[in-house]
C-alpha cells in the first residue's frame, strides 16, 4: 500500500482538495448523461480514494463508494458522510447488485498485470446494468504516456499546509509497468516542517490489451463527444454494458 494512501491518508484533502474536482466531475455526468439510454440514477466508484469526485458527483448520483484502503475511506467519510463507503479491492469485489454508472477513476493504474487489470474491468462490468455505462480514466496507457513533473498542494486557515513534488520516470521499453515518485512537504502548527518520500508502481498497458478486456466483459466502447478539459493529459474509456 502506498503510503499516500496509508500511513500519510490524513494529508490526502491537503495534497489534493476537493475544489479541485469540479470541472472533472462536471465532465463525468456530461458523459453519463450522453452516454445513457435512460436516467441514471446510482453510481458505484471502484477505488475511490478520498472521495474527491464524489464530493460533486453525489448531487447528481446516489453513490456507493469502495477501496481497498481503509484510511482512505474514512478520509472520503470526512466529505461523503452521506454516501455508502465499502472495503473491496476491484479485482475480486462483488457485491450482488447493479448500478446504472460504473466509474473507475486513476485507480485503476494500480493494476500492475494483464490479469489485474481485466479483472478490474470485470467487477465493473459485472456491477453494471443491462444498458449502464462503465467509465474508466487511467493517466496513462502505453500510446499516450509522456514522463514528467507536477506539483500542487494546499494551505488551511489553521495553518497546516501541504506541498508535493510528482515525478513520473520513463518507462522502461517493453515493461508493462512505470514509477511515480513523490515528495511530500507537510506543516503543522507547534511542530517543524517535515519531507516525506512515497514511490508508487503503476501499470501500463496499450490500447488494445483495454480494448480486449472490455470485449471479454461484454463492455462495448463508446464515442462521446462531450468536451473533457483534461484531454491533453489522459485518456477516457466510456463503455455500455450489452446484454
Amino acid at each position: 500500500m502506498p503510503r499516500m494512501y496509508d500511513d500519510l491518508a490524513s494529508w490526502f484533502h491537503d495534497i489534493s482538495h476537493p475544489d479541485e474536482y469540479h470541472g472533472e466531475a462536471d465532465h463525468i455526468i456530461g458523459v453519463v448523461d450522453a452516454a445513457s439510454v435512460r436516467r441514471a440514477i446510482t453510481l458505484l466508484e471502484l477505488g475511490a480514494g478520498g472521495g474527491n469526485n464524489a464530493y460533486h458527483l453525489k448531487r447528481r448520483f446516489t453513490c456507493t463508494l469502495t477501496d481497498l484502503s481503509p484510511d482512505m475511506l474514512a478520509t472520503s467519510r470526512q466529505i461523503n458522510s452521506d454516501c455508502e463507503h465499502i472495503r473491496g479491492d476491484m479485482r475480486t469485489l462483488r457485491l450482488g447488485r447493479e448500478f446504472d454508472v460504473i466509474l473507475v477513476h486513476d485507480a485503476i493504474d494500480y493494476m500492475l498485470s494483464v490479469d489485474d487489470l481485466h479483472s478490474a474491468i470485470s467487477t465493473a462490468a459485472v456491477h453494471c446494468r443491462s444498458g449502464g455505462v462503465v467509465i474508466l480514466i487511467p493517466d496513462h496507457i502505453a500510446e499516450t504516456f509522456v514522463p514528467g513533473t507536477e506539483h500542487g498542494g494546499t494551505d488551511r486557515s489553521d495553518g497546516r499546509g501541504a506541498r508535493y513534488l510528482e515525478w513520473t520516470h520513463a518507462c522502461v521499453p517493453g515493461e508493462t509497468t512505470y514509477m511515480v515518485d513523490y515528495a511530500f512537504v507537510l506543516r503543522e502548527p507547534g511542530t517543524p516542517t517535515r519531507v516525506e518520500h512515497d514511490s508508487h508502481r503503476l501499470g501500463l498497458f496499450p490500447r488494445s490489451v483495454w480494448l480486449e478486456g472490455f470485449a471479454r466483459a461484454g463492455l462495448r466502447p463508446l464515442e462521446i463527444d462531450v468536451t473533457d478539459p483534461y484531454a491533453d493529459q489522459r485518456v477516457v474509456f466510456v463503455t455500455r454494458r450489452e446484454g
